[in-house]
């Protein structure tokens, strides 16, 4: 039993994350309510850069967002929590979306941009792009172990930390997280 409870820690520090610790007293960033379930990253390595489809149907990576802090949500269109988070991120992107930040909502789904498109129309969500990636390559190469994901980028395309699962990523306190971010000096 000892030996057990002994690799269910070790585990889960692995799942958790290098430097979990260091990365969360280090940084500096306000996490209060829902954001402290954001797993932040000990040191701030570049995203990687995968591509996905933009709503022409072209091909984009995040590199076409350097310069903007960016929330990089993996969702799909049969994910239940993803279909109530959606209407908080194109809140998000309504308030502080521009030139400094940008919610990039990347569904990992083989339904096609027809589902995608009447999913983010059902939810209300008229100002998340429709981006896709029906092949789901990127939700790999980003490391995602479910669905929804959310990646907070940096200006500099590195991963700031992560959180797994559904959050109001239009609450003050998610606001006030983002807000801290966009006013990072790079």
């Amino acid at each position: 039993m000892k030996r057990f409870l002994m690799m269910m820690v070790v585990l889960g520090l692995a799942l958790a994350g290098p430097g979990l610790a260091q990365g969360a007293a280090a940084s500096g960033l306000p996490r209060e309510g829902e954001m402290r379930k954001l797993t932040l990253s000990a040191d701030r390595k570049p995203a990687a850069t995968p591509e996905f489809r933009d709503e022409k149907d072209q091909p984009i990576t995040l590199a076409a967002f350097r310069g903007r802090v960016v929330l990089l949500n993996l969702w799909a269109t049969w994910c239940v929590p993803c279909r109530e988070e959606m209407p908080a991120l194109d809140r998000l992107q309504a308030l502080r979306g521009g030139p400094d930040f940008q919610v990039v909502a990347v569904a990992q789904d083989r339904a096609g941009r027809e589902k995608v498109a009447r999913f983010l129309a059902e939810t209300g969500a008229t100002r998340i792009v429709p981006y896709l990636d029906a092949s789901m390559k990127s939700g790999r190469a980003w490391g995602a172990i479910g669905l929804p994901t959310t990646i907070l980028i940096d200006r500099e395309g590195r991963e700031i930390g992560r959180l797994v699962g559904i959050a109001d990523w239009a609450s003050p306190d998610a606001l006030t997280l983002i807000d801290a971010v966009i006013a990072e000096k790079p």
